[in-house]
């Protein structure tokens, strides 16, 4: 595969028109008893287009979708987007009143549930609407980043970066080639030999509980399966028994999700005994997998490439990815190599020249998908966005091979008597305890230490001891690295996206 790709210059709306006539009559998403295909979804999206037109939107007004996954989701999306509206998506179990925040904030002209879908342009002509659009500078996604560490901002996303980060991540996945049908629809070429990448285009089977409203399940989950003619099965909620047995009884081909979906299925008994041999990718992001939950998922999917990848939502969602086909070398623990026309370098924290290889540091990432800026925030979009390099928030290490390694977030990391303590470290331990089920690692502000580094653990059996968790894990570091204290909880927070809510853990010690 090259290191560079042709970014056709159509806008997003594209991704779905060619797959709608490549794809036809196959099976696009299916939820329950219900399922659209590739061709009735493009006619469902255009006739929502024209709707959306004829209620009075106008390119480059902000349409937001506040619905869970389901079959109205991705007909609202592309309809938005064929309009030339930009996409807002809204987490629909959001507090009323940080809902109606983040609406004004987007200067939203219109709101749709799934209630609305159908009725919107049932009438309407199954052609889209005629739409000029700068792809360029026309925002497709305002999307929300999670606010784990700080206060959510609007992340500006254009039409390229959209399109190109759709086509980074699907083209790595499959060995294919960006290309454009007669009618100028996004389609691809795979190019890619097929004892590498065994999964076609058009043949692949996936479950999806990735929700869309986040930036890993609008691009991984729903664009770039569209894109490569997957058919996806929704599942309303986690049940890891019911999600085994579909797997198994669909003969699913690539698994995806977070680290959280990953750790309930193995811990399940059902994991032993269904046959998932069809599966050929297990792919994970959104936050750090434990290296032992590696090692068990190749068990449980022993045919399948298990790998991270590494994105945030001001890079559209993908950033890195482990080589995906067969013969790659995939090393644990990495999440892998830049994607397509994508740079990656760590800096010193404080900023300077970029460090060497094996040198912990600021990743900081450039590419045709890193963001416009923030929507109205320029004092943060000029601490981010430093000549064209996004200075992520995250702490890595390249190696010599060019992988990336996450080490922690800045945010995250602990200063206890002047050292840097990483938690993901303590993380990793506690992962390969054989009595933790999960555990999260933040500092306790400390007058005289700075931070102490306390873990809140998920106890295996109601046996397991909190001093005996304390004294393995401190057994294996050295000694400012060490946990001062461990509780044991009955559940980690986590946000809807998948990811540990730290700043919650940390709220426990302000309010004692």
């Amino acid at each position: 595969m090259p290191a560079s790709l042709r970014y056709p210059s159509v806008a997003a709306g594209a991704i779905l028109l060619g797959s709608a006539r490549r794809y036809g009559n196959r099976v696009a998403f299916a939820h329950g008893d219900d399922a659209i295909t590739f061709a009735e979804l493009g006619a469902a999206a255009a006739r929502t287009a024209n709707g959306l037109r004829a209620r009075g939107i106008s390119p480059g007004d902000r349409v937001a979708l506040r619905m869970p996954n389901c079959l109205a989701f991705p007909v609202a999306y592309y309809g938005t987007l064929l309009a030339g509206a930009t996409f807002v998506p809204v987490n629909p179990l959001l507090p009323e009143d940080a809902a109606r925040a983040q609406l004004a904030d987007a200067e939203v002209n219109l709101t749709l549930t799934a209630a609305d879908v159908p009725p919107l342009g049932e009438d309407m002509p199954t052609a889209p609407p005629r739409v000029a659009c700068d792809v360029d500078t026309h925002l497709a996604h305002l999307a929300y980043t999670g606010g784990t560490t700080g206060v959510s901002k609007g992340v500006r996303l254009t039409h390229r970066n959209v399109v190109a980060n759709t086509l980074q991540y699907a083209c790595w996945h499959t060995g294919s080639l960006p290309r454009l049908d007669d009618e100028g629809g996004l389609t691809l070429e795979q190019v890619g030999d097929p004892e590498e990448w065994p999964v076609r285009l058009g043949t692949g089977v996936a479950i999806n509980l990735t929700p869309w409203f986040h930036a890993m399940g609008i691009v991984a989950g729903l664009n770039a399966p569209v894109l490569t003619g997957a058919t996806l099965v929704l599942h309303d909620r986690l049940d890891p028994a019911a999600y085994l047995a579909d797997a198994e009884r669909l003969r699913v081909t690539s698994m995806g999700g977070v680290p959280a979906l990953f750790a309930t299925l193995l811990a399940h008994p059902d994991s032993a005994t269904r046959d998932l041999t069809s599966v050929r990718t297990v792919a994970s992001g959104a936050a750090p997998m434990p290296v032992e939950m590696i090692e068990r998922l190749r068990t449980l999917v022993p045919h399948a490439q298990v790998s991270e990848g590494y994105g945030l939502t001001e890079v559209t969602m993908g950033a890195t990815g482990a080589p995906p086909h067969r013969s790659g070398v995939r090393k644990v623990g990495s999440v892998g190599v830049p994607l397509p026309d994508t740079e990656v370098r760590v800096e010193p924290v404080e900023g300077g020249a970029p460090l060497p290889p094996g040198e912990r540091g600021e990743i900081c990432l450039r590419g045709p998908q890193v963001m416009e800026g923030y929507h109205n925030h320029p004092d943060a979009t000029a601490e981010v966005l430093v000549d064209g390099w996004l200075r992520t928030g995250d702490i890595g290490v390249v190696d010599e091979d060019g992988y990336l390694f996450i080490v922690d977030r800045k945010k995250d990391m602990l200063l206890y008597k002047g050292y840097n303590v990483y938690p993901r470290e303590l993380e990793e331990l506690l992962a390969a305890h054989p009595d933790v089920l999960g555990a999260a690692v933040v500092g306790r502000p400390d007058d005289l230490a700075g931070e102490l580094p306390v873990a809140f653990v998920v106890p295996r059996t109601a046996s397991v001891t909190a001093e005996g968790i304390q004294e393995a894990i401190n057994a294996q570091v050295v000694h400012y690295k060490r946990l001062r204290e461990v509780r044991l909880v009955e559940s980690i927070p986590y946000s809807a996206a998948g990811k540990i809510l730290k700043r919650e853990l940390r709220n426990r010690f302000a309010a004692e």
